[in-house]
């Protein structure tokens, strides 16, 4: 059974690569969604999946590339919406 993830990733995580890094471990995961940098300088990752898929990805989300230095992670469970193909960087 798929479901949604929602989260919001906070601390130094934009100009980074936190969302290649999201995106890398999302897609290796085979998980579907999007990532992006918000104005308020936080990460929004939206996936969809397996549950035990996104549990080990949140758990990675936490850790974050190299770079980063995650503060906070806070995440919602939701049913799943669809309408996504593959795993992609929104930058708008």
């Amino acid at each position: 059974m798929h479901i949604r993830l929602e989260v919001i990733v906070s601390g130094r995580v934009q100009l980074v690569m936190y969302r290649d890094f999201a995106q890398r471990k999302a897609r290796g995961l085979k998980l579907v969604g999007e990532v992006q940098n918000l104005r308020d300088g936080t990460v929004r990752v939206t996936a969809e999946g397996p549950r035990a898929s996104l549990e080990r990805y949140l758990e990675r989300l936490h850790h974050g590339p190299l770079l980063a230095r995650v503060d906070n992670v806070r995440h919602e469970w939701k049913e799943t919406e669809g309408g996504f193909s593959n795993f992609v960087i929104r930058y708008d």
